[in-house]
């Protein structure tokens, strides 16, 4: 069934089980899960990927079944959905596993979509849709936030910062709380004060990002990816980056073939690597060979074609390829 988001405060969802969360409001998707659904589910909350699911189906579902004495009740958080997951929900639902709860969280989904429409049309599911915000609810939202707080802020400034937030309200409570923090030992806030604390949403940690997928740091790529909100062009540079690393990672090998001591080839490659990632390359170096950097070189070639001609599907393509190679 199909429920309005601001409806289900309203609704008595106590019994229902699996839940749709759809559009690009992910900040407003967010904010419902963790203040009205999570209160209500399971008390054990365990976040997967799709891509991480399909490349180990089994596993998933062994998870499902198996219980502890200390999360006898699970609550199932899958992100980025797409209709490659509709049979696994069929499963689960017929399977009738008690003590299960499943949020499901896509991006925009079409009205063609499988998983979209299955959703809408059974009764014992829940299918939420989520738009994005506009410039008048941010700003409102920003109002509420200085007001409840005692901040003095003009209204100008509040403009300024809903701006700046490029209508993405993860965004602005993040600039909010800068704000909150910086107003404890300034009273009056000015037009520099906000220029200077508040960053412009494009701030993304893309190398964070691709640096971890080439360690396998699993953990730190998944809660990256849940922190932002990557969009179409954001592909593009997210495998820019990928290549640029990469050729870095070549470079390297055959440093190491003559020098044979990783601390050394790091320490004297040009351009420097920063102190900071000189842990990480160390891992990304015995992690990839130089084959696998060779062919993962080519492959990430193929993927920046196919995403400048399917931009439409960039992100889960470009999400699917970061999970991939990392599991």
């Amino acid at each position: 069934m199909i429920i309005k988001y601001f409806e289900i405060k309203k609704k008595n969802l106590s019994k229902n089980n699996f839940f749709l969360l759809y559009g690009n409001n992910e900040g407003l998707i967010n904010t419902t899960i963790n203040e009205i659904l999570k209160p209500i589910l399971a008390k054990s909350v365990f976040n997967y990927e799709e891509a991480e699911i399909l490349k180990d189906i089994d596993g998933f579902n062994e998870n499902l079944v198996n219980k502890s004495f200390f999360d006898n009740e699970k609550l199932i958080i899958v992100n980025r959905i797409s209709d490659k997951f509709l049979n696994i929900v069929k499963e689960i639902i017929s399977k009738n596993i008690k003590d299960i709860s499943l949020i499901l969280i896509a991006s925009s989904l079409d009205k063609k979509s499988k998983i979209r429409n299955f959703f809408e049309k059974e009764s014992n599911t829940v299918c939420v849709p989520f738009y994005e915000d506009n410039l008048q609810t941010l700003s409102l939202l920003a109002q509420n936030f200085v007001k409840d707080r005692n901040i003095k802020i003009s209204q100008q400034l509040i403009n300024i910062i809903v701006e700046r937030a490029s209508g993405d309200r993860i965004n602005l409570k993040n600039e909010l709380q800068k704000i909150e923090s910086f107003s404890k030992n300034k009273k009056d806030i000015n037009i520099n004060d906000i220029l200077k604390i508040t960053n412009l949403s494009e701030n993304y940690d893309i190398s964070d990002l691709v640096d971890s997928c080439l360690s396998k740091n699993k953990k730190r790529i998944i809660k990256i990816l849940n922190e932002n909100n990557f969009s179409s062009e954001d592909c593009i540079l997210i495998l820019r980056v990928f290549l640029s690393k990469l050729k870095r990672l070549i470079k390297l090998h055959l440093e190491l073939a003559n020098k044979k001591n990783i601390d050394t080839v790091i320490s004297s490659h040009k351009p420097p690597i920063f102190w900071k990632e000189k842990e990480s390359v160390k891992q990304q170096v015995k992690m990839l060979n130089y084959n696998d950097t060779r062919d993962l070189i080519l492959k990430t070639n193929e993927l920046e074609l196919l995403v400048k001609k399917n931009p439409q599907l960039s992100i889960n393509i470009t999400t699917d390829f970061i999970i991939g190679h990392t599991v």
